[in-house]
């Protein structure tokens, strides 16, 4: 049933303000991730001996089903009520990592996850939506009442959500969040000095994990000189790309799969080319690019600052993470266990984005959003004439 402009229901006032240009990219990755979950999951679980070789399948339908209506119900609340929800997830997410450094599983020598029986949950990923809407508002509080000093509140939490990522450790995530972090700060207009110190601290973390965490050394070792290490993984998601061609070997033809255990996962991407071709890569990676781009057209129009931080964080993470995932793909960055948005087999990765892209319709919607170009109606600019 078509929605009326007249309509003043929730459900039709929402889909008239709406941005759906940034609905139909983001569907777009959820219908691409339910074709590659057909294709890369079965071979991962009969790898792994399980009964149903379409569990994987299954359960990624499953969380779709969570994830879908979490994006589109975050997607209606007010920014008071985004605030709210950004604070509860923060909160639960940080004591989540805090508690994988006590009773976490121990997973290639991280502790980022917590067994709850029928399902593993990465608390890491929870955090980052939770964490990124905070600090816009703490940021925008504090360009209005500088005397608050809530900036240094902001890097006081940066500071023990860095800490006990690194604890894990879980660097790739510290690297995500203090860039974007980093670049929460510039765009908020504080002292380039700021935003110089973010980047600086985030290369002294990474200096830092080189030379006192093994798997980290380890990782860049072979990712600059691979007779160090054993390079199958990566040499594997390599061949895909180059067996792949333009147009790829056709659904369920590729053998990747057979040979990656993370198929499914953190190297999703390479069975996208080898079965796909280089033309969906290119697709993937175009769609991921519009996104960021529509974000931060809307964060570039908002006159209010705590949505334009918000925004600009927000969807800058979601492009950070495809682009690391896609980097490791086509070995231009160092091994990192970390999944392609929407499209990755992943429960606490994918309740994760569908949370940052619900905020992320939430805070773009045009009823939301005071625009710097406003637009009277006839009736108003006649009455002020008069």
């Amino acid at each position: 049933m078509m929605l009326s402009r007249t309509q003043r229901t929730p459900l039709a006032e929402w889909w008239w303000t709406v941005d759906r240009m940034l609905i139909f990219f983001i569907g777009a990755l959820i219908v691409i991730g339910v074709m590659l979950s057909l294709a890369a999951s079965p071979p991962v679980a009969r790898t792994l001996r399980m009964a149903n070789e379409f569990a994987f399948v299954q359960k990624h339908f499953i969380f779709l089903g969570l994830a879908i209506p979490l994006m589109l119900g975050v997607s209606m609340l007010s920014d008071v009520w985004l605030r709210r929800v950004a604070l509860g997830v923060f909160l639960v997410g940080l004591v989540g990592v805090a508690a994988t450094l006590v009773v976490g599983a121990e997973v290639k020598g991280s502790t980022r996850w917590l067994d709850l029986g029928p399902v593993n949950i990465q608390p890491s990923e929870v955090l980052k939506p939770g964490f990124f809407v905070v600090t816009a508002f703490l940021l925008a509080e504090a360009g209005k009442n500088p005397e608050l000093r809530l900036t240094l509140i902001s890097v006081a939490l940066y500071g023990l959500v860095a800490l006990l990522l690194v604890l894990q450790p879980d660097i790739g995530q510290t690297m995500l969040i203090t860039a974007v972090w980093g670049a929460m700060l510039f765009i908020g207009g504080l002292p380039l000095a700021w935003a110089i110190g973010a980047g600086l601290a985030g290369i002294g973390g990474l200096a830092g994990a080189y030379f006192f965490v093994p798997h980290v050394t380890g990782r860049i070792d072979r990712f600059l000189d691979p007779s160090t290490g054993d390079t199958h993984q990566t040499d594997r998601a390599i061949d895909s790309f180059l067996a792949g061609g333009w147009f790829g070997r056709g659904p369920g033809e590729g053998i990747v799969k057979d040979h990656l255990p993370d198929s499914h996962t953190d190297y999703v991407f390479a069975v996208a080319a080898e079965e796909f071709g280089i033309i969906l890569c290119l697709a993937i990676a175009l769609i991921f690019a519009l996104l960021v781009l529509r974000g931060l057209m809307h964060a570039l129009n908002e006159e209010d600052p705590f949505r334009r931080l918000a925004l600009a964080g927000l969807v800058l993470s979601l492009g950070a993470q495809a682009g690391i995932n896609m980097g490791v793909n086509l070995d231009l960055l160092p091994a990192k266990g970390m999944t392609l948005p929407f499209i990755s087999y992943g429960g606490s990765s994918l309740l994760s984005v569908s949370l940052t892209a619900g905020m992320l319709l939430g805070l773009s919607r045009r009823r939301a959003r005071r625009s710097r170009f406003r637009v009277e109606s006839p009736g108003l600019a006649r009455a002020r004439l008069a």
